[in-house]
Formats: C-alpha cells, sequence, structure tokens
C-alpha cells in the first residue's frame, strides 16, 4: 500500500481524513499561490490544488497526494483569506445579509495514473444580516484569518449561516465522499 500524504497545513482537512480513518502523512506543500482572476472559480481551486499537489509530488514520487484550495465567491468577487481585521471585517460586512459559493478544487497524483486527477465541488451558504458589533466581536476572535471569506462555517461563524445547500464538508475545505471515491478507484481501501 502506497504512503498517502495530505499536501496541505490545514488543521481542518486533516481532521477531516482524520475521521475517516484515511492513515496519511502531511507535508506542507511551498507551492506559491496566485490568484488569477481571468481564470473560473472553479478553474481557479483546480490549478492551485494542482500546483500545491505537484510540489509535493516532485518529493513524494512513490506515494499518493491529495492537496484542495477553497475561495469564497459572492457575485463575481473572489474573496482570499483576510489580511488583517480591516479586511476581515469588510468582508464579512459584504456576505452580510447574501448568499455565496464555496467552491473547494482538490487533485490527487500518484505515478500510477497518466495524468492528476482533479477536480472542484460547489456548497451554495445563506448568511443572515449581521450587526457591526457582531462582525468586531467576531474579527476580535482570530478565528476568520486563515479562513477564505473570512469566517469558519464550523466555528463561531455557524451562528451567522441561515443555510447551507450542498456538502458542508466541501465548505470546511474537502469534499470527502468525492475524494474517497477517488481514493477507492485507486485501490485505497476506505471506510
Amino acid at each position: 500500500m502506497k504512503q498517502i500524504i495530505l499536501a496541505s497545513n490545514s488543521p481542518r482537512r486533516k481532521e477531516i481524513l482524520e475521521k475517516r480513518g484515511l492513515k496519511f502523512e502531511v507535508v506542507k506543500s511551498n507551492f506559491k499561490e496566485y490568484v488569477n482572476y481571468k481564470l473560473t472559480p472553479h478553474a481557479l481551486v483546480k490549478k492551485l490544488s494542482l500546483g500545491k499537489a505537484k510540489a509535493v509530488f516532485k518529493k513524494h514520487k512513490n506515494s499518493i497526494i491529495i492537496a484542495a484550495d477553497t475561495i469564497v465567491v459572492c457575485g463575481k468577487k473572489i474573496l482570499n483569506k483576510p489580511k488583517d481585521y480591516k479586511e476581515a471585517f469588510e468582508m464579512l460586512e459584504f456576505l452580510s445579509n447574501k448568499s455565496h459559493s464555496i467552491i473547494t478544487g482538490f487533485t490527487i497524483i500518484t505515478k500510477d495514473l497518466n495524468k492528476p486527477i482533479t477536480k472542484s465541488e460547489e456548497t451554495k451558504v445563506w448568511m443572515r444580516k449581521i450587526e457591526k458589533i457582531e462582525i468586531d466581536s467576531y474579527v476580535k476572535t482570530k478565528e476568520p484569518f486563515d479562513k477564505a471569506g473570512g469566517y469558519a462555517i464550523q466555528g463561531i461563524a455557524k451562528k451567522f449561516i441561515e443555510k447551507v445547500e450542498g456538502d458542508m464538508l466541501n465548505a470546511i475545505g474537502l469534499p470527502l465522499d468525492s475524494v474517497m471515491n477517488e481514493l477507492k478507484k485507486l485501490g485505497v481501501k476506505v471506510i
């Protein structure tokens, strides 16, 4: 059985895979993310996840590499991870009382494949109206700072969510069922 490597520093992705009993190692990808706004959101997350997977695969050619990337899209605007308090506040104020999409792309690479498996999934989220005082309190928790869109749907911010349509795990950062289906096709025993 080949070693499985999660090419991600995300504690959420690690936790999602661990809950399914998958044995894997975490190796941080040093891929430099660049947001190409000319790409569609689905093409963008696939390209970013592919870049992360390839960067780790170079040093681990006998392993199965899993990488992912998540973005938040509202209207035509792509929301990445906020850099500071002001940016996090503005993102949440922008998302308040609107629906948006959380799109995650994932890539699986192994030398047994002719080409990498790269797919994306979309989860639609409706946020209630959030008062400025609530946004201020939430941003001060520092939870928004390493999250696309400036919030963690599974964290404190779940109180802002009215409705979710689609895969909740995808919204957290990894469409687990899709990833597991692809791993099964590669002969990986999954629960």
